[in-house]
């Protein structure tokens, strides 16, 4: 049976049993695989120590159609990148009327495709680096023109900065566009950000403690989120009250424009003015021990376990239509 939005239905959840048969949705075929079941098997761990009738469930190696045999009574989903966080996912459980957490199919389409995601931004007064899509060879004197170097080119739609190149020198621009080609059809070319880099994790319509990023990298790339040790967070991050109020509303702001709902993470380049630009938006962030929105729940005094059964809570907005609420 379909399911039926209820944005008022999220609430609360005193006792396990209330969720019923929890899947965790992990691993999947994206770029992204591996975090995927690394954020997954946490998850599933955590949901376990709380007492949650929790099962992997692996889209690569199961039909989804299984979800509804098993009797799964709702889905956490831990599945990074495309196919699992653009939308396609969402919109195949709202036919199956499985409920399931985080953003709806718009939230989670809007917010993997960060030239869309940076267009709506714009449009609500919410800065972000000038940006120009690369359709080939013919755009990148225009992108040198116009957005100046050095800077940055990356696939419209990944998650984790993969297929992302610093470019500093117009000649590196072929190479940075092959690599972002490789894993998605649509590229743009951003304007280069010199400043800290700050995010900011949102639970049920509240902003939690921002981090600052600190990498010894070129930028917070693939090597520096997951495989490095000497990437450095700061919780708190240093910023003033105010500052922090307003960078949190702006995370807010943004993550509603777009349409994000429950749970997710909005990251930003403080630039030279001190002024916060939009990077990008993640709906379905990682759960892994390097993860960022873990470390925020910790300093707003929530462990892992009860984030874990707090992003859970989310998957309340939606139930089968007749469903009693």
């Amino acid at each position: 049976m379909p399911l039926a939005h209820d944005p008022a239905g999220l609430h609360r959840v005193d006792t396990s049993a209330a969720f019923g048969r929890v899947a965790v949705l992990a691993g999947g075929d994206s770029s992204e695989r591996e975090i995927s079941l690394l954020s997954g098997a946490a998850v599933l761990e955590a949901l376990k120590r709380r007492g949650i009738a929790a099962e992997a469930f692996d889209p690569r190696e199961r039909a989804l159609a299984e979800l509804t045999a098993g009797r799964v009574d709702r889905v956490w989903i831990a599945l990074h990148g495309p196919g699992g966080e653009d939308g396609t996912l969402q919109g195949a459980l709202e036919y199956l009327g499985v409920p399931y957490t985080g953003s709806g199919v718009l939230g989670s389409a809007i917010a993997m495709d960060k030239l869309r995601t940076k267009r709506l931004a714009h449009a609500i007064g919410v800065a972000t680096p000038m940006a120009l899509e690369l359709t080939g060879p013919a755009d990148f004197e225009l992108a040198v023109e116009q957005l100046g170097l050095p800077l940055i080119v990356k696939p419209a739609s990944q998650g984790s900065s993969v297929g992302m190149s610093k470019v500093e020198h117009a000649e590196e621009l072929p190479l940075a566009y092959a690599a972002a080609h490789a894993v998605e059809a649509s590229v743009f070319a951003e304007a280069w950000v010199t400043g800290e880099e700050y995010t900011v994790a949102l639970l049920q319509g509240a902003a939690l403690p921002s981090i600052r990023i600190e990498t010894p990298r070129a930028f917070y790339d693939y090597e520096a989120k997951y495989e490095r040790d000497d990437t450095c967070y700061r919780c708190p991050s240093g910023l003033s009250e105010p500052a922090e109020r307003h960078l949190g509303s702006l995370a807010l702001a943004a993550f509603a424009a777009i349409g994000g709902e429950g749970w997710g993470r909005v990251d930003f380049m403080m630039d030279a003015a001190g002024r916060a630009q939009l990077l990008e938006i993640n709906t379905v962030p990682g759960m892994t021990g390097h993860s960022l929105v873990p470390m925020a729940a910790q300093a707003h005094g929530l462990d892992f376990d009860e984030l874990v059964w707090r992003v859970l809570e989310t998957s309340f907005v939606r139930r089968p239509r007749g469903e009693a609420g």
